[in-house]
């Protein structure tokens, strides 16, 4: 995921692709955006 490069299709059907991650902070942003989507997801288990 970091790297980039997964295809998919945007809203409109488009073709995409996703960009890699080159700075520390949009990977610390992730990282804790991935955090925040796990807990919720686990509160939403139980």
């Amino acid at each position: 995921m970091l790297k980039g490069g997964i295809s998919g299709r945007s809203a409109k059907g488009k073709r995409i692709h996703t960009r890699a991650i080159h700075s520390i902070d949009t990977d610390i942003k992730l990282n804790r955006a991935l955090w925040v989507m796990a807990e919720t997801l686990l509160e939403s288990l139980r």
